[in-house]
């Protein structure tokens, strides 16, 4: 394309042929960088990103690629390019997302937030822009559901329960679940707590009494551990979650993996790396390599 407005103008149009195939719990991560024109950036991932806001698309999420090393730039009035931008995208705003699994597999459990630190591969033969798997692997955790209903398409989403335990690398965590194993509180008392919250306002609704208050043998078990926790009962209202199970769909009907496309897939990086993960797969590209090009037979339609 000739023309930033011309290549923004292209990417829309693949937009629109993304989102005639992409389930309505579907995510686009968009990885885009930037270019030079007449010694001055251009701007090109955020004309690109406004562009599909005013095309009906959702940007859930701006992460910045940051890079250990890169490409050697010889510019010497002014800084080396080390990030690139990657844009979440939905076309609903209800969308499959596993934060959880993604906190836990690159975290300490939180929410580690919008700027990940990947390197480029080193092991990619004669490829001058190496694709880190990280980064599909990355993407993939977040927004591909792991099994979807082959009849409703619904995904299965991760269920979570709230445990007695908490992060003890914290030094106030670590007091709270001291005092709380050498008291002879239980974990009705922890749950009691979660449920009325720091305000005593009342956050768990299913075991309210319905008056707009906690059930008064909800509130005697938070008075009794806060009493023995004392201010260390804050704590336990960010205990730990554990996976209780997957949910179900009411059709009787069998689950498949989720399923990546990739419509630039290159040399099939985040092909390779989606189905290590156990999803299935689609490239595209106007020049595939050998090791992804399609086997046709006889029966092909």
């Amino acid at each position: 394309e000739g023309t930033p407005e011309e290549f923004v103008e292209v990417i829309i149009d693949t937009f629109d042929e993304w989102r005639r195939v992409l389930r309505p719990h579907g995510s686009i991560f968009f990885n885009i960088g930037d270019t030079y024109d007449n010694r001055s950036l251009v701007g090109i991932p955020w004309m690109v990103a406004q562009a599909t806001r005013e095309d009906g698309w959702y940007i859930r999420n701006e992460i910045m690629w940051s890079k250990d090393g890169g490409m050697p730039e010889p510019a010497k009035n002014r800084l080396a390019n080390r990030h690139e931008f990657i844009f979440h995208l939905t076309q609903n705003k209800d969308y499959f997302y596993d934060l959880w699994g993604y906190s836990h597999e690159y975290g300490n459990g939180s929410n580690q937030g919008d700027v990940w630190e990947i390197g480029q591969d080193r092991n990619t033969g004669d490829h001058l822009a190496p694709f880190p798997s990280e980064l599909v692997e990355r993407s993939l955790m977040l927004g591909c559901p792991p099994a979807v209903c082959t009849e409703c398409g619904k995904p299965r989403e991760r269920e979570l329960r709230r445990t007695d335990k908490l992060d003890e690398s914290r030094k106030q965590a670590e007091r709270a679940m001291e005092i709380y194993e050498q008291s002879d509180l239980t974990k009705e008392h922890i749950r009691a707590i979660q449920s009325v919250g720091i305000s005593d306002a009342g956050k768990a609704k299913e075991i309210q009494d319905g008056t707009g208050r906690n059930a008064d043998d909800v509130q005697e078990l938070a008075d009794e551990a806060k009493e023995v926790l004392g201010g260390y009962f804050r704590e336990f209202t960010f205990a730990k979650k554990e996976t209780a199970g997957w949910t179900k769909c009411d059709c009787d009907a069998e689950y498949e993996p989720g399923t990546m496309l990739d419509p630039f897939c290159g040399s099939g990086t985040s092909l390779d790396v989606a189905a290590s993960m156990g999803f299935s797969t689609i490239g595209v590209d106007l020049d595939p390599p050998e090791h992804i090009q399609p086997t046709l037979d006889a029966s092909t339609k």
